[in-house]
């Protein structure tokens, strides 16, 4: 073989190589850095009541009929079955295939019979109460194995209030003797959103301050606040704002706001979680409160 033919051998090798590198590079672009590989996320900040909410979730699980399994844990009761009051929105929104999920023991939990609902489910929702009932039920048992399983099929989680902020990898107001510590004593959520911290019933409580003191401690995380009966729809590292009020981004890493504390975001606004910057229909440009008027 002349050195000439050896050349191009090489040369075709280098090729090969650089398109193996380059499709390998735009796999690791692709990859969520923050959001859930697949699956889709729908956490709403509480008082759900907008009938936009309750389509996008049955939609995206798949219509009417999908399986889609509710857990009440966090509201505290010993009890729930198919009677449970928090069924009836549901069902006046269309969905036709509900099923109940609820224990307080982890071993419960932990058991082939129980998780089997999940095993089946398009979509998976947690209601409000108080987030470390849910964490201590579920957390580390078959239950919060077959949860990601939904995602990772493609399904739906959602949750609002307690149910939205255990969806994030830091537990906001996880403490057990009240909700109004954001720093509790249970602090590990289930983790859906890396790197994440969300918090509920923002505006409506004035709360929109609290979360600052949670970036002074752990300044790495990225602040999702949510009020009253507004949800952010997750698909890998992005996510758009629906419902009735606005999501509020709290961000030690950029500047955020006039004061540099946090920005609003309204309907129809969108968020790219790996880069951690918004984006805005041109028709709503600089109309929210507090927002910095920059173009972003």
């Amino acid at each position: 073989m002349t050195n000439r033919a050896v050349w191009r051998c090489s040369s075709a090798l280098c090729l090969v190589a650089a398109l193996a590198a380059s499709a390998a590079a735009r796999l690791a672009a692709q990859t969520p850095r923050v959001g859930p590989p697949n699956g889709t996320l729908v956490i709403v900040g509480g008082a759900m009541q907008s009938e936009e909410i309750y389509r996008r979730f049955i939609e995206l699980a798949g219509g009417r009929n999908a399986p889609i399994v509710l857990i009440p844990t966090a509201a505290g009761d010993d009890e729930y079955d198919d009677s449970y009051a928090g069924l009836g929105a549901w069902r006046e929104h269309g969905a036709r295939n509900l099923t109940v999920l609820h224990t307080t023991d982890p071993t419960t939990a932990n058991s082939e019979e129980f998780v089997e609902p999940l095993t089946k489910a398009k979509a998976v929702f947690f209601f409000g109460g108080r987030q470390w009932r849910i964490v201590e039920a579920y957390a580390g048992t078959r239950t919060e194995v077959e949860l990601r399983n939904v995602l990772e099929r493609g399904g739906v989680i959602g949750g609002t209030s307690a149910g939205a902020s255990v969806l994030g990898s830091f537990l906001v107001r996880g403490d057990t003797e009240t909700n109004e510590v954001i720093i509790g004593d249970h602090q590990v959520g289930f983790g859906y959103l890396r790197d994440v911290a969300i918090d509920q019933h923002v505006l409506r409580r004035n709360r929109h301050f609290d979360m600052l003191e949670l970036l002074e401690v752990h300044p790495e995380l990225l602040g999702i606040g949510l009020d009253e009966d507004t949800a952010i729809i997750v698909r890998g590292d992005r996510f758009e704002v629906i419902g009735a009020s606005y999501a509020l981004i709290y961000d030690r890493r950029t500047t955020t706001g006039r004061e540099g504390t946090f920005y609003f975001l309204a309907p129809g606004d969108g968020f790219d979680l790996g880069t951690r910057r918004a984006t805005r229909p041109a028709r709503t440009q600089g109309t929210v409160p507090n927002l910095d008027r920059r173009p972003w």
